[in-house]
């Protein structure tokens, strides 16, 4: 492993703006396209909302591989343990979301009927047999991991702003791309 450095690397910072991006835009996507009517259009939403889950599910894999191999830097020696704790956890359940949330949109898939066709070129194999019940438990919590997702990004948003706005430490800092070099914090 690398000494800690005091910015997240650049690969460690695209990956987190890509998938942070990737995952609202599959969540704005998933609002609108169930209210729509069965339609080409819905179908077509559908298969680019499970290209975005797989999509994302596939970057966390690598940013974690990347994290492993790359140590983030450490908290500011201001920042209380408790507050240090949080975001560890808050960060667990970022990570485990960004991996259950398209496993359980691929059961309820499976369990639908539809096969995820990744790109419209690779098939994924289904998880499970074609269920009708199993695929309405699934769909309710895949929304409700979903709106819990939205509730811990929320959070990690505003623990980031409350540090930059109100602490003035770098927190939020090390992790915005297109920056070189630190600015004065007052």
């Amino acid at each position: 492993m690398n000494p800690s450095p005091q910015r997240y690397t650049g690969v460690a910072i695209a990956l987190h703006w890509l998938i942070a991006s990737a995952i609202l835009c599959t969540f704005l996507l998933g609002q609108y396209m169930t209210d729509l009517q069965l339609s080409p259009v819905k179908l077509k939403l559908y298969s680019y909302h499970k290209w975005i889950g797989v999509t994302i599910f596939l970057l966390v894999l690598v940013r974690l591989a990347w994290r492993l191999a790359h140590r983030p830097p450490p908290p500011p020696a201001s920042m209380p343990a408790w507050q240090h704790s949080a975001a560890s956890i808050a960060h667990f359940f970022l990570y485990a979301l960004t991996l259950v949330i398209p496993l359980s949109g691929w059961l309820m898939s499976s369990a639908s009927g539809f096969q995820v066709v990744y790109l419209s070129v690779f098939p994924i194999p289904d998880l499970i047999a074609k269920n009708k019940d199993t695929a309405a438990q699934l769909e309710q919590l895949h929304e409700a991991l979903n709106w819990l997702m939205a509730l811990v990004v929320a959070l990690h948003a505003a623990a980031a702003l409350k540090h930059h706005l109100m602490d003035r430490d770098d927190v939020l800092w090390r992790m915005l791309p297109f920056i070189k070099q630190r600015r004065a914090v007052k």
